[in-house]
């Protein structure tokens, strides 16, 4: 069963005058060791990679029902891919707590996302699925 939806709508050229103004500073404090690598391995995109890891890590935090609060952070909600390549969530700390949380006993949560973008636009969807054990 589902048991929560969020998307995001995130602007690429937001998140390139982020990096241009506080660089290695921004991507440290919102993005995970993991995330800053394949942006780093995409140098004419990476805003745009940013940006989509960016707008997931706020659809997830519409899902949960938080936001950025509650013990919820961004560099808690990475955004990493399965052995196929289809992205999914690596969640730590407070969005690891929080998912726990609405999940339903009995059930385990299963995050499923899509990420795109369209220069300037990024965005992300995030369902939020509760099998039963």
């Amino acid at each position: 069963m589902i048991i929560a939806i969020g998307s995001d709508l995130c602007n690429i050229e937001r998140i390139q005058a982020s990096l241009d103004r506080f660089g290695a500073r921004f991507e440290t404090r919102v993005f995970t060791p993991v995330e800053q690598a394949k942006a780093a391995k995409r140098p004419f995109t990476k805003a745009g990679t940013l940006a989509k890891r960016f707008a997931a890590k706020e659809a997830f935090a519409k899902a949960v029902g938080t936001g950025f609060r509650a013990g919820v952070f961004m560099k808690d909600i990475g955004v990493v891919n399965r052995p196929g390549g289809a992205p999914t969530l690596a969640l730590t700390g407070g969005a690891a707590e929080r998912l726990a949380a609405i999940t339903p006993a009995g059930h385990e949560p299963v995050v499923h996302i899509t990420l795109t973008d369209d220069h300037p636009w990024a965005q992300a969807f995030v369902i939020i699925e509760a099998r039963p054990l």
